[in-house]
């Protein structure tokens, strides 16, 4: 069932080796930020052809590079947008660029560097799992959710209201007495690709580590162990793969970006965050961002202090201490007060709200008595709570809570006044719900993968 709790903890200390770690390197309230994000060799006279991935870099280290190659500071932002705006695939594709400097960048070994999109399945739900291999060739799983799965429901946000607005309009629609009334045609002109496809928005669920160190007890990814972090490039890197390959038109399109793919993105805090401002100058804003943490109680510290930061899920999955520990081993160096606490740091604005994920397991943590502790809980706090009905996997001793009791919860936390909802499954047939990303090539799932690209020669 994963690895054993002595190696979950060694893993994780990996990461970090003490709670004063993270606050070492706590970023300062004023001053110049430091940027941590990649930087570039300088350009050497011999043509070096060591590949150097362009996407993933910062703007002032873009600027360095058009230095070294003799160039004016204005084409720094002409790469910039060709990057992170345009989406470019191909360096050929920088049109503002003269020939010669396009070249000169591929003679001195740089690339593009986006993520390659090997194979794909689709889910009878319109959902697509992407396996998205890095430039060293690890892989990782990305999902792409038309129409998103309801998680930003009641969380405050431009999101949260496009979804409230969108289920009263449908509830209006079947209410309405004017079935023999033609509908209107829809004006297509100005409007993005997922409109004409017939979606009103998409949620991109990330990745942000080559597996997972955290090994909770209900998720397949914890079965990978951790293979590495990825970087800020290659984390916002799936964004732009997987927009280029739906052709969305940012600013037209409404997306949702959600980092709950496989990995925990509190043990990579750095790229994580530099991948949310990379994200940012693709035109979306943090407050289209969720993260998900299993709870770094240092991190989520670090974390209150962001001037810019999207919005925080914690995985709460259970309602006291001991059943956390049986399912998230992690429970054993921060416990769910410790959670809290950490949590209570964080300056939320007047609409915004803290979610708690929880994985609802039959028998195991959906039973009258964990709906009370849960609103005890959680009394006093900003939160709203989403409901994961689990998703099953091979080799996963858990098994789904009845329909009757995931509706007993529901009310339950409902009538303690917390605002909570029931996320819905998306591509569960794919293994790509909650909880099932495992980079599935080792065994066919229920529907075929569809061949992309071919694997690198070996």
């Amino acid at each position: 069932m994963g690895a054993s709790p002595q190696l979950e903890e060694a893993q994780c200390n990996q990461y970090f080796a003490s709670k004063s770690f993270l606050y070492k390197t706590l970023p300062h309230k004023s001053g110049p930020k430091r940027n941590r994000m990649k930087t570039l060799p300088q350009i050497d006279g011999g043509g070096d052809t060591t590949p150097k991935p362009l996407f993933g870099t910062a703007p002032d280290q873009l600027k360095l590079l058009m230095q070294s190659l003799g160039q004016s500071a204005y084409r720094a932002t002409q790469l910039k947008d060709a990057l992170y705006r345009q989406r470019i695939t191909s360096l050929d594709q920088i049109t503002t660029f003269p020939q010669s400097l396009r070249e000169s960048l591929l003679a001195n070994g740089y690339t593009l560097g986006l993520p390659e999109i090997v194979q794909s399945a689709k889910s009878i739900d319109g959902t697509e799992r992407y396996l998205m291999r890095m430039a060293d060739g690890e892989t990782v799983e990305t999902v792409w959710m038309p129409n998103g799965d309801g998680g930003e429901r009641g969380d405050g946000t431009e999101a949260a209201d496009e979804e409230r607005d969108e289920q009263s309009n449908e509830q209006s629609n079947e209410q309405s007495n004017e079935l023999d009334a033609p509908a209107a045609r829809p004006d297509l002109r100005n409007r993005g690709t997922l409109t004409a496809q017939g979606y009103r928005r998409a949620t991109i669920c990330i990745s942000s580590q080559v597996g997972c160190a955290v090994n909770c007890q209900f998720c397949l990814t914890a079965k990978l162990g951790i293979r590495r972090n990825l970087t800020a490039g290659e984390i916002a890197g799936q964004v732009a793969a997987a927009l280029n390959r739906n052709h969305v038109k940012i600013g037209l399109d409404r997306i949702n970006l959600v980092f709950m793919g496989m990995g925990e993105p509190f043990l990579n805090y750095d790229a994580f965050m530099d991948a949310v401002r990379l994200l940012g100058l693709m035109g979306i804003p943090e407050s289209r961002m969720t993260v998900s943490t299993s709870g770094i109680e240092p991190a989520i510290r670090r974390f209150a202090l962001e001037p810019i930061r999207p919005k925080l899920a914690l995985s709460l999955n259970a309602s006291n201490d001991l059943v956390r520990e049986q399912v998230m081993p992690i429970t054993r160096k921060w416990n769910i007060q410790a959670l809290l606490d950490a949590l209570n740091t964080i300056p939320l604005g007047k609409r915004e709200y803290v979610t708690f994920e929880y994985v609802l397991l039959g028998g195991i943590n959906d039973q009258p008595q964990h709906a009370r502790e849960v609103l005890a809980l959680l009394k006093g706090y900003k939160a709203k709570v989403n409901l994961i009905v689990w998703n099953p996997g091979p080799g996963i001793p858990y098994t789904q809570p009845s329909p009757e009791d995931v509706e007993r919860f529901h009310k339950s936390l409902i009538a303690g006044g917390i605002p909570t909802y029931i996320r819905r499954p998306r591509g569960r047939d794919i293994y790509a719900a909650c909880g099932q990303l495992k980079r599935t090539v080792d065994a066919a799932p229920p529907t075929p993968l569809v061949e992309i690209a071919p694997a690198p020669a070996s």
